[in-house]
Parts: structure tokens; C-alpha cells; sequence
């Protein structure tokens, strides 16, 4: 039987945080921002609130970190968790018109957030416009082209892939197009890397990657035939391995 039921989007951030490829690349990405003490932080597409506490921490004593979500209700909890942690504000605002001034932050980050809003490219300008000279940004962002599915029916794997990356993901292959974008705006690219997790557990992939409820859709929609959900079981049964690749971008303003 195939879960259809909706995910919940807090609980579903917060088991991507705990999982071990979560926590891997959260250090990774705070290594490359490089925080130091009295930083200003903006964290756009915040969450829930996951990662403000330790940017926060990280820029103690004197300094801000700012969390921004479209979302209330995650402006809600983000405010619940992080209430009485010394230099953290959350505001509600749009990653296309940030509420804040120009030139206000020395760091700024961006994690899976431009894989889903309108113009990435508007994003990046606002980024670049509440940078300071010297700031630095760190975008992370899937290529959903790259993920890859073990199975004895390879073309199925494949077939769902390409449903994920045309029709679930508004911008599926924005990875591979950071440092272009950047590069746009008027930010200067310092480093790119490419991190690749390996699942070799099919309830921590279902978790992260939703296969069951996407391949559901993806009969729905017509892309894949009923089959398609007994294809999905088998792949569970089975010595199971799944990975897609990340894009991590530094880039500052000259």
C-alpha cells in the first residue's frame, strides 16, 4: 500500500536535519560561510528555524542572525523555538523583496530554497543588494537530473526521475546554474562543490525523497502505469541505493 498522505512540512525539514546526510553537509555548509563573531547573517527560506540557532552561536558575542520565510507558519515556529536565544530575529518576507535594507549582512544563505521560487535570478539580486562589500553568500541547491535509483528496472528509475525534475520541482536543474546566476547578479564566485549522498536505506530514502508518494502522482499523472507501484515495493524489498547530487556555491561581493 503506497502512503498518499500529505507530508508535514516541519516534520519533514526537521527529519532532513537529523538524518546523517543532513548533518553532514549543515557542517560542511557552515565551514564554508565562514561565520565569525559580530557577522550579520540572513538566512532566506529559514524553515522552521533548524539552523539559526548555531549560526547564532557562531556569531556570539555581538552579533545577528536573521531568519526570512514566505511561510507563517513557519515564521510561527522558527519564533516559538528560537524564543530567548540571544541575537536571533525571524521576520516573514519573500526571497524576490527581502524585507531588509541594502548592505546590511555579512552573510548570506540560501539551502534547497531556490530550487522552488519564481526567478532565482531576482533572488540572487536581492542577495547581492542586502550584501555588504566583502559579504559572502553560500547557496546549496540539488540537480534533480542526477537522481539515481538502483533497480532491476532501470528504466523506471529513470522515468521517475524525470517526473521529479519535470513536473514535482519548479526548478529541478538550478543546481548545475548557481555560479552562472551569480555571476549575473554581480557576485563574484569563490569556490563551487559537488556533494553526492549515498542512501542505502529505502525508509530514510522514502522519508527524504517521498518515492512512494511520488510514484503515486506519477501513475496519476500518467507518466508511469499502476505497475509502477508494485515496481516501487520491489525496489524497497531489495538491497536498496539511491543518491542525486548537490551544488554548493560560494560567491561575495568585490
Amino acid at each position: 500500500m503506497i502512503d498518499d498522505r500529505a507530508t508535514d512540512p516541519v516534520a519533514y525539514l526537521d527529519q532532513v536535519a537529523a538524518s546523517a546526510p543532513g548533518q553532514g553537509f549543515k557542517q560542511r555548509v557552515l565551514r564554508l560561510m565562514e561565520l565569525s563573531p559580530g557577522h550579520t547573517v540572513v538566512d532566506i527560506g529559514c524553515g522552521p528555524g533548524t539552523d539559526l540557532g548555531a549560526m547564532a552561536a557562531a556569531v556570539a558575542p555581538g552579533g545577528t542572525v536573521v531568519g526570512v520565510d514566505r511561510d507563517p507558519m513557519m515564521v510561527e515556529v522558527a519564533r516559538s523555538r528560537l524564543a530567548g536565544t540571544a541575537g536571533v530575529r525571524v521576520r516573514h518576507g519573500d526571497a524576490h523583496a527581502l524585507p531588509l535594507a541594502d548592505g546590511i549582512a555579512d552573510r548570506a544563505r540560501t539551502d534547497r530554497v531556490l530550487q522552488h521560487v519564481d526567478d532565482p535570478a531576482r533572488a540572487l539580486a536581492e542577495v547581492r543588494r542586502m550584501l555588504r562589500p566583502g559579504g559572502r553568500a553560500l547557496l546549496a541547491e540539488p540537480d534533480w537530473d542526477g537522481l539515481l535509483i538502483d533497480s532491476a528496472e532501470p528504466e523506471l528509475s529513470r522515468r521517475l526521475t524525470r517526473f521529479i525534475a519535470t513536473e514535482i520541482v519548479r526548478n529541478a536543474t538550478v543546481g548545475r546554474s548557481l555560479a552562472g546566476l551569480c555571476a549575473g547578479v554581480g557576485l563574484a564566485v569563490r569556490s563551487v562543490e559537488t556533494h553526492t549522498p549515498v542512501l542505502r536505506d529505502f525508509g530514510t530514502a522514502d522519508r527524504l525523497l517521498g518515492l512512494r508518494r511520488n510514484v503515486r502522482r506519477a501513475v496519476r499523472a500518467g507518466h508511469l502505469d499502476g505497475g509502477a507501484e508494485e515496481w516501487i515495493e520491489a525496489v524497497a524489498a531489495r538491497p536498496f541505493l539511491a543518491t542525486f547530487m548537490m551544488f554548493l556555491v560560494t560567491a561575495e561581493v568585490a
